[in-house]
């Protein structure tokens, strides 16, 4: 058990992993959650912080608080984008993101699309330094990926637990797609809607698809991979139905892939290359022809 939960995997795949992420905060901070700066205005006691809140116990936040925590956390999510000082940084900004993910979700309404997002925050200080592209192989970094693996199956599995003890089978045979469609469906979930009993299949696979979720962690790499391929489409139909999109959620889930391969940086100073190159004349490039005939003589040249 402890081999597969340190399986190790290139140090270029945390590198890219943690770049990946701390880029994802940033943008999280400015597209996904910049409402968490407006909550603030509402009135001290509509805040009921989480559980976690309460036993730290965490301030009730303030504009100029919540505006602080948003500009150190931006700043520093982008300086731990680099790779540089992973421990200090990487400690630092899962401190501040888990505040400001308490702040967040202390107003009535709890995402679980962050769970994983936060374990991989939590781990990867522990996975040392990084270089992207770098082959060699490192057990930390592995432990980081697989504890973030984990969660985003868990994310799943528990899901389809909390179904079953609030609703029951009748969450399945019920109108959940329905009201969904109904309150921020799109053109095309009116489309599916007109499909007799199609919601109700498409519940039973919601619920089977979420079940069977940990097989994933049992199948050779290449059938991992197209199963991880399937948990992303599953989640673009999501957006494209009824615009959800579990964004925190899929950043988190590219810890099942080989992203030491997808390096932007080079390809993008290969096309520079290329870019710079001078063209060749087609004649320059052709081979030069033999001559045919006797060879030209040589001296002066006679009457």
């Amino acid at each position: 058990m402890s081999g597969w939960l340190t399986e190790a995997v290139p140090r270029g795949r945390v590198a890219a992993f943690r770049t990946l992420v701390y880029l994802f905060v940033a943008a999280d901070l400015v597209v996904f959650t910049p409402w968490v700066r407006a909550r603030v205005d509402v009135p001290g006691e509509l805040y009921h912080p989480l559980l976690i809140g309460r036993l730290l116990p965490l301030p009730t936040p303030t504009p100029a608080l919540v505006g602080l925590l948003f500009w150190a956390l931006l700043v520093l999510a982008l300086l731990a984008a680099t790779g540089r000082a992973p421990r200090l940084l990487g400690w630092t900004v899962f401190a501040l993101y888990f505040e400001w993910m308490v702040v967040a979700m202390s107003y009535g309404k709890v995402d679980h699309d962050r769970v994983g997002l936060l374990v991989a925050l939590a781990a990867l200080p522990t996975a040392g330094r990084a270089r992207h592209g770098d082959a060699t192989r490192t057990e930390a970094g592995g432990w980081a990926l697989r504890v973030t693996q984990i969660a985003v199956i868990c994310t799943y599995f528990l899901a389809a637990w909390a179904k079953f003890r609030f609703g029951g089978l009748d969450w399945a045979t019920g109108s959940v797609l329905a009201r969904a469609i109904i309150r921020r469906g799109t053109e095309l979930a009116d489309l599916v809607a007109q499909v007799p009993h199609l919601l109700i299949v498409a519940q039973f696979g919601i619920l089977a698809f979420e079940l069977l979720s940990p097989v994933v962690f049992v199948l050779p790499e290449r059938w991992r991979l197209a199963t991880v391929g399937f948990f992303y489409s599953f989640h673009l139909v999501t957006v494209a139905t009824i615009t959800i999109s579990f964004a925190p959620h899929l950043a988190a889930m590219t810890s099942f892939l080989p992203l030491e391969k997808v390096r932007p940086v080079v390809w993008a100073r290969r096309l520079l290359a290329r870019g710079g190159q001078p063209a060749v004349p087609d004649d320059a490039a052709a081979p030069p022809t033999a001559l045919t005939g006797p060879e030209p003589a040589v001296g002066p040249a006679t009457p």
